[in-house]
């Protein structure tokens, strides 16, 4: 196999409103070196968790590899069905790059470190406190889970409001404007004339924010896609922060990691101790209680409660409907309903639900759990000046779309969805994305291997199979070279 191109560009046909994929923990761990993931596998808390975060297919490995007393032979063994075996590939990748594998001579063996941490988690052992250290409050003093999830959801809700631009919510606090302003949600207003951000100052530019396209993209979303994408940006910029500090970087990201997982297998309506957190992860409290996702009764209190947010972030559970709490339970329905004259009906009474219809929506009229409006070309091309597209409006009238319309066939008038395109296009709006154009395979075998490959990763933005060409996303290009280059040695 050999690729004898990889051009680097900033654009590709077609990607004008494609939203971008939302960053998870797992792509982040992807691309901490592996003396970090080494550490990080020291404690139990972040064994299990990072297991909960893999695909399937790697967890089976896994488990396969767990208990055992001698590595299996992929080749030959038939512990995976066939079906399975179209994943491996992806999935040994994930694991290599992780550093919780390594193969030899067609053998899989398990990070030593990370199985016996595993190990831990799973059966119990030792006194690493990795999962918190629970405080000794009777049970009758502590906070119930209704009155956590009371106070996760007004916490959140408020950021996604203030979001959309609602009257009467409170100001996130500056450290979460200052996130959602790094991590692309939302960008001065200024910042759309010419040059006019470069005279102001940074507080001006905080307190003068407007959602952005991918802010719209952002309130789609689910809400654990959210929680993740904020984390992702803040260790990020927690990152950043500790390297221009000369501090030791590589312990403060464990740090931030470690108590990120333990906050995540913690038990909800159980007190944990602050006093067995180290100081960075301490300095997180005040920020995560500002996202909802832990509870202090006091700023001096000495324990802290993970909530709902948080606790069912890297398992299997649930999180909660945001702002269910002030309807009947049929908010969980499609409230939508669009005729052909572009009139539009909202059988709800959420505040975030109203206010992100208004971004695009003329609204007439509302009533105690009604809200009348029209979509119009100025109201849709208000919502394209904040970068907001014609897809993502699509988007979200089919996905709230009342029960009421699946009756009619296609869902949305067609007359209103593309007027709503051709108003887009008037703007001739051109979104730029970067990435890397592959050519130059030797065979088409090679050339849909390493499609297939890209197509699991979910990196693969375009190809062309006739002229052996394919562009994968930027962050997808390092990992499209190494395997590659394993390829080739293999063929060697």
């Amino acid at each position: 196999m050999a690729v004898d191109t990889l051009e680097s560009t900033r654009s590709r046909p077609g990607s004008a409103g494609d939203p971008q994929g939302t960053p998870t923990i797992l792509s982040h761990l992807l691309t901490l070196p592996s003396q970090t993931l080494i550490r990080l596998f020291s404690y139990p808390s972040n064994a299990l968790a990072i297991f909960r975060l893999l695909p399937p297919i790697a967890r089976h490995l896994i488990f396969t590899l767990l208990f055992l007393p001698d590595p299996p032979h992929l080749a030959t063994s038939d512990w995976i069905g066939k079906r399975g075996r179209k994943g491996l590939l992806a999935s040994k990748d994930v694991l290599s790059r992780l550093g919780i594998i390594r193969e030899q001579n067609d053998n899989v063996y398990l990070n030593v470190k990370w199985t016996e941490s595993l190990r831990r988690a799973l059966i119990g052992g030792g006194d690493h406190q990795s999962f918190g250290v629970p405080s000794h409050t009777p049970a009758e003093q502590r906070l119930t889970p209704a009155q956590l999830d009371e106070f996760a959801l007004r916490n959140w809700e408020s950021i996604l409001l203030y979001m959309v631009a609602s009257e009467d919510v409170r100001t996130p606090s500056r450290q979460v404007l200052h996130l959602l302003r790094s991590a692309g949600l939302m960008q001065s207003a200024s910042t759309m004339g010419e040059g006019r951000a470069r005279s102001q100052s940074s507080n001006d530019r905080l307190n003068d924010l407007l959602i952005t396209s991918k802010g719209f993209q952002f309130l789609l979303d689910d809400v654990s896609a959210q929680l993740w994408m904020l984390l992702h940006s803040y260790l990020i910029t927690l990152s950043e922060s500790a390297s221009s500090e000369e501090a030791n970087t590589t312990s403060d990201i464990v740090e931030h990691l470690t108590f990120l997982f333990t906050l995540g297998s913690a038990t909800l309506g159980q007190d944990y101790e602050i006093s067995s957190l180290t100081e960075s992860q301490q300095e997180m409290l005040d920020f995560f209680s500002d996202l909802g996702l832990i509870f202090r009764r006091r700023q001096s209190s000495t324990t802290f409660y993970p909530t709902r947010l948080i606790t069912t972030l890297t398992n299997a559970g649930q999180l909660p409907l945001l702002g269910s709490s002030n309807t009947d339970g049929d908010d969980e329905k499609g409230f939508v309903i669009l005729e052909t004259n572009y009139k539009i009906y909202a059988y709800t009474n959420n505040p975030l639900r109203i206010n992100i219809l208004s971004q695009f929506v003329q609204t007439r009229a509302r009533f105690p759990n009604l809200v009348t409006g029209i979509i119009t070309r100025d109201s849709v091309k208000r919502a394209l000046d904040k970068g907001i597209s014609a897809e993502q409006i699509i988007m979200y009238l089919t996905h709230h779309a009342h029960p009421q319309m699946f009756k009619n066939n296609p869902l949305l008038p067609v007359t209103v969805t593309d007027q709503i395109r051709l108003w887009e296009r008037e703007t001739n709006r051109v979104q730029p994305e970067e990435g890397g154009m592959l050519s130059g395979f030797i065979s088409g075998a090679d050339f849909a291997l390493v499609r297939e490959y890209a197509e699991q990763m979910g990196v693969l933005m375009w190809h062309d199979a006739d002229l052996r060409k394919m562009f994968v996303t930027s962050n997808g290009i390092q990992p499209i070279r190494d395997f590659i280059e394993r390829r080739v040695a293999a063929e060697r």
